[in-house]
C-alpha cells in the first residue's frame, strides 16, 4: 500500500521539472591528478628534458617515459652542456640528468639549469649508488636520485614526486643520507667538494678531458687569461704541477671516467 505521508510526483511532471543547473550538479568523482607544473591543464603532460651520453640509454628511459600519458619527453641532450642550451630553447618543466657526461657533468649542469631555471625540477638518473654522489646531487639543486639500475621501477614515481616538489630517493639512500651527515658533524669535515668552485671545477673537467685553454673559453663564455687563472688557482689549491695530475684528480673526484 502506498504511504500516504510521502508525496510522488507524476510522471508527466517530473519530465516538466526544470533540469537542475550545472553548478549544483555534484562533481562526478575522477581518479586522475594532475601533474603538470606549467601549462595548469589536467591534459598537458609534464614537460621533460633527458641527458644522457648514450644514446641507447637515452632511448630506454624514453620508452618507460613516453608510455605515461601525463609524462612526455620533448628534448634530449647527449652532455651536460647540450641540455642547459636545450633547456634554453625548449619549454621543460622536469630535467633527468645522467652524472657522468662529457664537457658538463650532470651535477654541473644541475647547478647551472636550478640557477637559470628556478622553477625547473631536476633529477638525477645514474648508475652510482654511492653517498658521495648522492649529496653533490641534492647540493646541486636535484630534488630525487634514481639508480639506472631500478628505473623500470622508479623512474615515474621519482618524476612526479618531483613535480609534485617532493624529494625522491632510492631504498638505502635516507639512511646513507643520516650516518654521513652525522659522521660530518661528529668529526668537524667539510664536504671534499667545497674545495673548489663551481667555476673552477668546470675548468678541471675540460683540461682532464684535453681542452685546449683556447677551447675552454669558448666553451665557458671567458677569457684565456681566466682560464689561465683557474687553472693556477687549480694547481696551487690541490697541490699539483701539471696538467696530468689534474687529470688523475680528476678521475679520482669524479668528472671524468678513466
Amino acid at each position: 500500500m502506498p504511504d500516504p505521508s510521502r508525496t510522488t510526483m507524476p510522471d508527466s511532471a517530473q519530465a516538466d521539472a526544470p533540469e537542475r543547473p550545472e553548478s549544483a550538479r555534484p562533481e562526478a568523482p575522477t581518479t586522475s591528478k594532475v601533474f603538470g607544473v606549467s601549462g595548469g591543464s589536467a591534459t598537458s603532460p609534464v614537460r621533460i628534458l633527458l641527458a644522457d651520453d648514450h644514446a641507447l640509454v637515452r632511448r630506454g628511459v624514453r620508452l618507460i617515459l613516453d608510455r605515461e600519458p601525463d609524462l612526455e619527453v620533448v628534448a634530449e641532450a647527449g652532455d651536460g652542456a647540450e641540455a642547459i642550451e636545450m633547456a634554453r630553447t625548449h619549454e621543460v618543466d622536469l630535467a633527468v640528468l645522467d652524472i657522468t657526461m662529457p664537457r658538463l657533468t650532470g651535477l654541473q649542469a644541475a647547478r647551472e639549469l636550478a640557477a637559470r631555471h628556478p622553477g625547473l625540477r631536476i633529477l638525477m638518473l645514474t648508475m652510482h649508488d654511492n653517498e658521495q654522489y648522492l649529496f653533490q646531487a641534492l647540493k646541486s639543486g636535484a630534488c630525487g636520485y634514481v639508480l639506472k639500475s631500478v628505473a623500470d621501477r622508479d623512474l615515474v614515481a621519482a618524476c612526479r614526486a618531483a613535480v609534485r616538489d617532493e624529494p625522491f630517493l632510492y631504498p638505502g639512500a635516507v639512511t646513507a643520507l643520516i650516518r654521513n651527515y652525522l659522521d660530518r658533524v661528529r668529526h668537524g669535515e667539510e664536504a671534499s667538494g667545497d674545495l673548489l668552485t663551481p667555476r673552477e671545477e668546470e675548468v678541471l673537467k675540460l683540461v682532464a678531458e684535453g681542452h685546449s685553454s683556447k677551447a675552454i673559453a669558448e666553451l665557458l663564455f671567458i677569457s684565456i687569461k681566466t682560464v689561465h687563472r683557474h687553472r693556477a688557482n687549480l694547481l696551487g689549491k690541490l697541490g699539483l704541477h701539471d696538467r696530468l695530475e689534474l687529470t688523475r684528480y680528476a678521475i679520482r673526484a669524479g668528472l671524468i671516467e678513466a
